[in-house]
C-alpha cells in the first residue's frame, strides 16, 4: 500500500518561495509519473505539475508555468515542488499523487500566500 506524506507548506508573502516535498512509501515509486495537485477553498482539486518516472519530462499548468519547478529523487522516493514568485491565488492545500493510477491521498500541506 503506497502512502504519501506531503510537507514544506507555510505562510509566505507574495513574491516569496517555498519548497514542498512528498515522500512515498512502498515499492515502485520510480516506475510512475508523479504529480502535484492543489485544492483551494471552494474549488476542485487541480493538477499543477507532473514529472515522468525518469524525471526527464515535466509539464505545468499555465497558471504556474515559469514559477514552479517539479523534480524527483527516485533514490529517496521523493518528489519536490519548488514554488517561486508566489501569488495570493496560489493559496491552497497541496497534494502529490500518481496521475495515471491514483493512490489514497495524503493529508496535504497548506500553502498560504499573503498579499
Amino acid at each position: 500500500q503506497v502512502q504519501l506524506v506531503e510537507s514544506g507548506g507555510g505562510l509566505v508573502q507574495a513574491g516569496g518561495s517555498l519548497r514542498l516535498s512528498c515522500a512515498a512509501s512502498g515499492s515502485g515509486f520510480r516506475l510512475y509519473t508523479m504529480g502535484w495537485y492543489r485544492q483551494a477553498p471552494g474549488k476542485q482539486r487541480e493538477l499543477v505539475a507532473n514529472i515522468t518516472s525518469s524525471g526527464s519530462t515535466a509539464n505545468y499548468a499555465d497558471s504556474v508555468k515559469g514559477r514552479f519547478t517539479i523534480s524527483r529523487d527516485n533514490a529517496r522516493n521523493t518528489v519536490y515542488l519548488q514554488m517561486d514568485s508566489l501569488k495570493p491565488e496560489d493559496t491552497a492545500v497541496y497534494y502529490c499523487n500518481r496521475p495515471r493510477i491514483l493512490v489514497p491521498w495524503g493529508q496535504g500541506t497548506q500553502v498560504t500566500v499573503s498579499g
